[in-house]
């Protein structure tokens, strides 16, 4: 999540250098928002056992997935597709998703280890050698200050999601106040153009 919030103020940023403005983003036409509402709240979903939580997780990522597919020509978004199905083919797989000692490690997360091997809930887990295509899952150590370990799906995603807000910054507005009314006159220079 750390790193999410990184990649969103770096986009930001490139988007405003770039000429966009922020409130650019209020007019983009992003389709059926409230099923990535939905998909990330399912996420959050724990409790003891593992199938309703397990459940949950495999309907947020259906719903992250139309979400994406919906919005696929809207520029980001096929990036975003990719990462969502990623993470959701290891998770698929494996019942939760993979984390990998040595991205744990390289992160400084060297506490969460006991925290995975004990942990009762299913969306992550201590990765072993019965799990498939690891290379999918939580491998990638990020050290401080984020402290994270991120899949190849997350970086799709995450990349994703920075193209969505640069491109959503620099599309113009629906109407500038410093555009004319449509049908009347502009002066400029004192000539009516």
């Amino acid at each position: 999540m750390k790193l999410m919030l990184v990649f969103l103020a770096v986009s930001a940023i490139v988007g405003l250098v770039l000429g966009g403005r922020v409130r650019n983003l209020r007019s983009m036409r992003i389709r059926w928002p409230g099923l990535a509402i939905v998909g990330f709240a399912l996420q959050l979903v724990t409790g003891p056992g593992d199938t309703v939580p397990l459940v949950c997780l495999y309907v947020s990522f259906v719903s992250l997935t139309v979400f994406a597919v919906k919005n696929v020509r809207t520029a980001g978004f096929p990036l975003i597709l990719i990462g969502v199905v990623l993470n959701f083919a290891v998770i698929g797989l494996n019942q939760g998703m993979p984390v990998a000692r040595q991205a744990l490690i390289a992160s400084d997360q060297v506490t969460a280890l006991n925290d995975l091997i004990d942990n009762p809930y299913p969306k992550h887990h201590l990765a072993t050698d019965d799990d498939l295509v690891l290379f999918l899952g939580d491998v990638i150590g990020v050290p401080a200050p984020v402290r994270q370990a991120i899949s190849i799906g997350d970086i799709f995603t995450y990349g994703g999601v920075g193209l969505v807000i640069v491109f959503g910054m620099r599309a113009p507005s629906a109407r500038r106040e410093d555009e004319p009314e449509s049908g009347g006159s502009a002066v400029v220079d004192g000539v009516h153009a």
